[in-house]
């Protein structure tokens, strides 16, 4: 069964910083392209970012591009997302998932990012 657990989201301030992480489980992490994506309240998901199997490749949605960048640890079967320079509009539930089911119901619970002074 496929589980991905996220963690790491909190109450930030404007301009600060946060680090998501998710452990996967139940596949091949490693061969999977692995994709974090977000949903605001009264919204739909929109993708955020992706990172191709191998790592070398990612891309990300326009508006985070320069402040958001994602990695993985195959070794840990752990996916981040290192946020910096938080906004907010950028207050959301944020969740993994694999990048062929980034249009699909989040399998995990998802950590909140609250981006508010």
């Amino acid at each position: 069964e496929v589980q991905l657990v996220e963690s790491g989201g909190g109450l930030v301030q404007p301009g600060g910083s946060l680090r998501l992480s998710c452990v996967a489980s139940g596949f091949t992490f490693s061969d999977a392209d692995m994709s974090w994506v977000r949903q605001a309240p009264g919204k739909g998901i929109e993708w955020i970012s992706e990172i191709w199997r191998g790592g070398e490749i990612t891309s990300y949605l326009d508006s985070v591009k320069g402040r958001f960048t994602i990695s993985r640890d195959d070794a840990k079967n752990t996916l981040y997302l290192q946020m910096n320079n938080l906004k907010p509009e950028d207050t959301a539930l944020y969740y993994c998932a694999r990048h062929s089911e980034r249009n699909d119901r989040p399998r995990g619970q998802g950590t909140q990012v609250t981006v508010s002074s």
